[in-house]
């Protein structure tokens, strides 16, 4: 007879009986067998044809109270699968928090090395390969058992199946950690991601190697985000890689400032102050110095833009269209972006 079913047989006998119902200390003997067979690994479908096998064979003859046997039997079938439940519900959590906690120490540089390693494997990530992880900010914050989340996780299941992909939220973003040389992953993940999160940005970190790796291209991915929003790129997408002059240009503080406000501060005289004409030098370069491609994305005629390109030119002196100015005025434009001019103070 299977360990799971001492006492069952007795019970029957004695309800057979009595007409009694099972105690409570019966109860809790049967919830404590179905945790038991849970924590073992058997399925609770077997389990319960076990049960109804045991009923049929262990039936008492000519019983007094065949209907309180048949309440026993449900009593007793009930009371074992709620342990059986609550041992699994505890085992998905117990599962969650070791997950959330690896999650914690990898993107946060976090635990001993060779012991992160091992927990990696648990979670199918091999940490000796080089790693890319993309970061997905949308305009709500997301947690594991958001829709969004199992969404985008069941597209990726779909569409590579085990990959050593890790999906994971943290602090409401999705983060997406797949292996450096597996570029498809991430692409696939932003397109899911921005699809499904009603227009997110979602920003690639570069391939790193080791969990060290890891830490670097999140950080990398995370500085990404915040460089979009304050360049106001419109691109879903975008790659550190792409970004790296930015951290260089604001890495003398000091410098750009001096530069912002030298090249650019004249413009605070112009009607409207300075931000009109900052944003049509912006998108004036962003159009490849094309006058009618610029026009057309800010709804103004080529007349209109030419003349607050002239007006540029008057106020700082610096001719848009010159080449020997270009350089200087497009640095400084970039600069104003990184440091929040003209709308805080530098």
């Amino acid at each position: 007879m299977s360990p799971y079913l001492t006492g069952y047989a007795e019970i029957l006998a004695d309800v057979s009986g009595t007409g009694r119902r099972l105690t409570r200390d019966e109860i809790e003997a049967r919830r404590a067998l179905g945790e038991q067979a849970a924590d073992h690994g058997h399925t609770l479908r077997t389990l319960v044809r076990a049960h109804l096998r045991a009923t049929q064979e262990d039936w008492p003859a000519s019983p007094r109270h065949p209907d309180s046997v048949l309440a026993a039997v449900e009593q007793a079938v009930d009371a074992f699968a709620e342990g059986y439940e609550r041992a699994q519900r505890l085992a998905v959590r117990q599962e969650e928090a070791a997950r959330r906690e690896f999650i914690d120490d990898l993107l946060y540089g976090r635990s001993d090395l060779g012991r992160l390693a091992e927990r990696a494997e648990r979670f199918g990530l091999v940490l000796s390969r080089a790693h890319a992880v993309a970061v997905a900010e949308g305009p709500e914050a997301y947690d594991d058992t958001d829709p969004v989340t199992r969404h985008v996780e069941s597209a990726l299941i779909a569409r590579f199946g085990d990959r050593h992909i890790l999906l994971a939220t943290k602090n409401g973003q999705l983060v997406c950690i797949a292996p450096g040389d597996d570029r498809d992953v991430l692409l696939h993940f932003a397109k899911q991601a921005h699809a499904a999160t009603d227009g997110s940005r979602v920003a690639i970190g570069r391939p790193r190697s080791g969990a060290g790796g890891v830490v670097h291209s999140y950080e990398e991915a995370l500085n990404s985000l915040q460089l979009a929003a304050r360049l106001g790129l419109d691109d879903p997408v975008v790659h550190a890689a792409d970004l790296l002059v930015y951290p260089v240009l604001a890495r003398d503080r000091q410098a750009m400032a001096d530069l912002v406000l030298g090249a650019l501060g004249p413009l605070r005289d112009a009607r409207g102050g300075a931000e009109p004409l900052l944003r049509t030098l912006q998108v004036y370069f962003d159009s490849g110095c094309t006058a009618a491609e610029a026009a057309r994305r800010l709804s103004l005629s080529v007349r209109a833009l030419t003349y607050r390109l002239e007006r540029i030119h008057q106020l700082t002196g610096a001719n848009p269209a010159d080449p020997l100015h270009r350089y200087t005025l497009q640095t400084a434009v970039i600069g104003a972006r990184l440091l929040g001019w003209p709308e805080q103070e530098i």
